[in-house]
């Protein structure tokens, strides 16, 4: 047995050598996992800065994707208020203009597992809650998306808010008719702090 065991104490050897590097290669690609993986942002207090009353100046493309460039122009006041502290919140807009009255309504739902917000819009005319758009702030800018059906072909909705400052805070919805590769803006409010 002892010349046994001398004899293959060098493929011993050879084959630590060869597994070395491999156990050190896996418990090194494991550390660089740990350190990459960052927890998911929790984003529940994201609309916390647009709790209150706004004056709003808001613009509507009259015919998206027409080629139309005919818009309606509009001037209101918007009421956030915060609900479930400040994991939902709901806005309500009432607006004038030329082309007559709007009032719309904005239920705005976070989910605590996707860590996401769904933003649900009706105004007062259709008077049920329409197709959500989904998504979350990324420094300070929220961006939400959704597919939906207009005038019988599926397009893609994208709207953003950008806080201008803390008293000051730009939305803007897009369509897109050809998968996201062109948008065609249809939607423009401004909203500048009353109280």
């Amino acid at each position: 047995m002892p010349g046994l065991c001398r004899a293959l104490m060098p493929w011993i050897a050879v084959m630590g050598l060869f597994c070395l590097p491999v156990a050190h290669l896996s418990a090194q690609a494991v550390q660089d996992a740990k350190t990459e993986v960052k927890p998911m942002r929790d984003g529940q207090h994201d609309f916390d800065f647009q709790i209150g009353t706004w004056k709003t100046h808001l613009k509507r493309l009259v015919h998206p994707l027409s080629e139309s460039d005919e818009w309606a122009e509009y001037e209101g006041i918007t009421t956030v208020r915060k609900v479930w502290d400040g994991r939902a919140n709901l806005v309500e807009l009432s607006a004038d203009g030329p082309a007559g009255h709007f009032e719309g309504l904005n239920l705005r739902l976070y989910n605590p597992q996707s860590r996401q917000w769904s933003l649900n819009f009706a105004s007062s005319r259709g008077g049920t809650l329409g197709q959500p758009t989904i998504g979350g702030f990324v420094d300070g800018r929220g961006e939400f998306y959704d597919q939906e059906d207009f005038e019988g072909r599926a397009v893609f909705v994208r709207f953003v808010i950008t806080p201008l400052d803390a008293d000051a805070i730009r939305f803007e919805q897009a369509f897109s008719d050809d998968g996201g590769k062109t948008w065609e803006v249809n939607w423009v409010a401004t909203d500048t702090r009353v109280k």
